[in-house]
């Protein structure tokens, strides 16, 4: 039951080339090294992903399937805190990235929408800034007062239109068998203990939450969470048509077209435990999604998977893509925050463009010098 959902299914094949030499190498075989790799491969530049399990097996398959644009904050905080500006911008691009993506992912990837659900009245007032800062800047909104029976708890929700439901394994598989059909190496089973283990001439760090100890200043600035998450069995009742999440994004669900539901969330329940790169599920979470279960279903379903994840967390919210101070060569694209599937991709192409030399406005804001300590070499 540990083995998530997603990793389940039988894996694209891909035929990895063996290259000699290596312009880049990439550490971390999930959707940003596979992102990256596919932008850089397909530029000419020799490329290599190195990863200590297979493809897909870390957070790119093992989160909640959703594929959301924006990013951790909400869009009013957001624009609050970067500015109009820099928030649009933000914004339109991960919209960009979800379009971009549709066409690699083929089924992995469908578009229902996504509902932010609002659990009581200073949530709806939340979300409601939220929906209006949105609507003022020309995003795909629509607020919904009038709810399904089953969701009657809750007080208000936004639909977000075009967001994405994904089979994130799925998808990763597909990226990475596509950078190996554009000539680049992935070798898996490999771990990197050192950056000295690497002699190319550009390295390109993107293991999220899972990289600790490769780079002390990383460490710092970007703090493992775990997520845990399960799987029902099949219901014969189709309850849920696009992704649903609330109380800021803690509680999160979605239902296949097997009519599995898949559930996570709860970390704040145990906050503190919940800060950690060890990747297994424990009873006080796993018993709150249960509880939820009931509680959204009426019955407690069997359960076929439960499993956990790791992903990575920054103080302000924002990823770390770009150049590492201090360390000629040295790149990296990593802290989601929990918003991996479309920023990862996203962040992969970014890092990828930096490495060939193409400048980006959003760079500025992902800046990592922005929050790393460079230590004395």
């Amino acid at each position: 039951m540990a083995t998530p959902f997603w990793l389940t299914e039988e894996s694209t094949p891909y035929a990895s080339h063996a290259l000699d030499g290596v312009d880049v190498e990439i550490i971390g075989a999930g959707i940003t090294g596979c992102s990256c790799a596919l932008a850089l491969a397909e530029a000419g530049l020799r490329v290599r992903i190195v990863d200590q399990r297979g493809v897909a097996e870390g957070a790119s398959g093992r989160n909640g399937g959703f594929a959301l644009r924006g990013g951790a904050a909400r869009y009013d905080v957001a624009r609050e805190t970067y500015g109009v500006d820099v928030a649009r911008m933000f914004w339109q691009r991960t919209e960009r990235a979800l379009d971009e993506l549709e066409p690699l992912a083929g089924d992995a990837l469908t578009r229902p929408g996504s509902l932010r659900l609002a659990t009581d009245d200073e949530e709806r007032d939340e979300i409601r800034a939220e929906f209006e800062a949105l609507q003022e800047d020309g995003f795909g909104v629509e607020w919904r007062d009038e709810l399904p029976p089953r969701l009657s708890t809750f007080r208000g929700a936004i639909h977000h239109l075009g967001d994405g439901a994904v089979q994130p394994a799925r998808l990763v598989r597909r990226l990475a068998a596509a950078a190996c059909a554009a000539g680049a190496e992935i070798r898996t089973g490999v771990r990197i203990e050192s950056l000295d283990q690497l002699e190319a001439e550009h390295v390109v760090i993107a293991t999220d939450g899972s990289g600790r100890g490769l780079l002390q200043e990383l460490d710092d600035a970007i703090w493992p969470a775990r997520g845990q998450v399960v799987a029902t069995e099949p219901l014969s009742e189709f309850l849920f048509d696009c992704p649903h999440y609330a109380r800021n994004g803690f509680d999160y669900w979605q239902q296949l077209p097997d009519g599995r539901i898949v559930l996570g969330g709860f970390r704040d329940f145990s906050i503190l435990s919940e800060m950690t790169d060890d990747e297994v599920t424990t009873d006080e979470i796993q018993g709150a999604l249960d509880a939820f279960l009931v509680e959204l279903l009426g019955t407690m379903p069997r359960v076929d998977y439960r499993w956990a994840g790791i992903f990575g967390l920054t103080q302000d919210l924002v990823p770390l893509v770009g150049p590492v101070p201090g360390r000629n060569g040295t790149w990296v694209a990593a802290g989601y925050s929990g918003h991996g599937n479309v920023m990862g991709f996203m962040c992969g192409r970014l890092v990828a463009d930096a490495i060939l030399g193409r400048s980006d406005p959003l760079l500025e804001l992902f800046e990592p010098a922005r929050l790393l300590q460079v230590e004395p070499r």
